[in-house]
């Protein structure tokens, strides 16, 4: 179906970019044939090292008319498998552009190159005194790898997800064509919204180069609360009360004691409290400090009404760096717990994540397998890895293999789906089938022939 890298291929591609930046062999680092996660692994053919968007526009041009599979790759930060070439090809590498080209403080944007690391975004947009809201907990991902898969975060519950600030996008699509898609116009009611197909695409459709994302102005406060239960039925329960409360919360996390114990010891820093099964973190943004204040006091009531133990707020540096860099390295923490893992990224509706996480306790205790969990309580959006210790191979591919099954099947049963935030990419294919059936990734496949008619655009992902 697709044609193996020549050495004709190599010069060709050579003289699109200088040699350097293009590597063969084993000239390739092995952290090149799989991702985050590492279950999926397959290494490239050539290295691509891009620099700009007219150089993928060549590559990817002589790709098609040779019918060469092309996966993109930014910070290799994914967990399903997206950015791994399954059949080879040719591997191209967006993190050398790496460019804020613009920021247009009257129409409150900044354009992007698809290398640009979250937290640079984070760092340089606040030090111009606006937010780029979108907060997943992977701050070295690329920004153009948080578009491919819609990243949301931590902060979704009151901005929205990355789909919600992408109002520009530069792509080049397999044949070498490149769009213009959308601009920096808050309102567009102009035909079909192509950018917001490419948006969460996992690379699947086109290979984005540049990116205009709006910004809000930087809220002057910003206050956290940690709140303690004696029960993951109590904490998470209160998540509906709390959305039905009107409250304006910027975030409402959840995690259990376990989780929180991985990162003390992954970290070396001290947790401000440890002593509870369950505990939720919950914050408010804004300018005016007594609004803060009094949103703060009023959550903080409505957790003690409905069983919290406690309502600590996080006020000092040194508390909020204790708290923050933890719930930052839960998913580090786990994975260095444990010989190997994969995760459960579902979504569910928020008036049932308590029953969700409590099922996974169930699961856990049914196969013998450690199930730690977190999440964004406030959008139902919930992190599960399943853990395999000391499991031998069978054990541990007969248990992952069953565990998948039932809780993806209980996401099912709870109106959810297979994931909030992380993708499809390879790993769960199955799982999206069972959740969409035919009819809707039918409708998939014919968007992904009219971008990609000869399928050379990270193919067999998604579906």
């Amino acid at each position: 179906m697709y044609n193996r890298v020549s050495q004709k291929d190599i010069e060709a591609l050579t003289s699109f970019l200088s040699p350097d930046r293009v590597i063969t062999g084993d000239n390739i680092s092995h952290d090149y044939s799989h991702d985050e996660l590492g279950g999926i692994s397959q290494m490239p053919e050539v290295l691509v090292k891009a620099g700009s968007t007219e150089e993928i526009s060549k590559v990817m041009r002589y790709a098609s008319e040779n019918k060469i599979p092309v996966v993109v790759r930014g910070s290799g930060t994914g967990l399903v498998g997206a950015s791994v070439a399954l059949h080879g090809g040719i591997m191209l590498e967006t993190v050398g552009m790496n460019k804020i080209l613009e920021l247009d403080e009257e129409n409150l944007t900044v354009t992007v190159q698809p290398g640009v690391l979250l937290m640079e975004l984070a760092a340089f947009c606040e030090e111009h005194d606006f937010l780029y809201p979108p907060d997943p907990g992977e701050k070295s991902a690329t920004i153009g790898g948080n578009i491919s898969t819609n990243a949301g975060g931590m902060r979704a519950v009151k901005y929205g997800v990355t789909r919600d600030y992408v109002r520009g996008l530069t792509a080049v699509l397999p044949s070498g064509k490149i769009m213009h898609l959308g601009g920096k116009t808050v309102k567009n009611s102009s035909g079909y919204s192509l950018k917001d197909l490419i948006v969460g695409s996992e690379g699947t459709l086109a290979v984005i180069t540049e990116a205009v994302l709006k910004l809000v102005p930087l809220p002057k406060i910003t206050v956290s609360l940690l709140i303690p239960y004696d029960s993951i039925e109590k904490a998470i329960g209160t998540v509906p009360k709390l959305i039905k409360s009107r409250a304006s919360l910027t975030a409402i996390e959840f995690m259990e004691q376990g989780t929180i114990l991985f990162s003390e010891e992954y970290l070396g820093k001290n947790f401000p409290d440890k002593k509870s099964p369950a505990y939720l973190i919950l914050t408010v943004d804004g300018n005016d400090k007594k609004v803060v204040e009094d949103e703060i006091d009023k959550v903080a009531s409505l957790c003690i009404e409905n069983g919290a133990k406690d309502a600590l707020i996080v006020d000092t540096d040194e508390r909020k760096t204790s708290v923050w860099s933890a719930r930052g390295a839960f998913l580090e923490a786990i994975k260095a717990s444990t010989t190997e893992m994969d995760e459960c990224d579902v979504v569910v509706p928020r008036n049932k994540v308590a029953e969700f996480v409590l099922y996974t306790h169930e699961v856990s205790k049914e196969l013998g397998v450690r199930i730690p969990s977190f999440g964004h309580a406030g959008d139902g959006n919930l992190h599960v890895y399943v853990c395999r210790d000391d499991l031998c191979d069978a054990e541990w591919n007969e248990k992952l293999e069953k565990a998948f099954e039932l809780l993806y099947k209980k996401a099912r049963e709870l109106c959810g789906l297979v994931s909030g935030e992380h993708g499809i990419g390879y790993a769960k294919k199955d799982f999206l089938r069972e959740d969409y059936g035919e009819g809707q990734l039918e409708l998939m496949r014919g968007i992904k022939k009219a971008f990609d008619p000869d399928n050379i655009l990270n193919p067999d992902k998604i579906f």
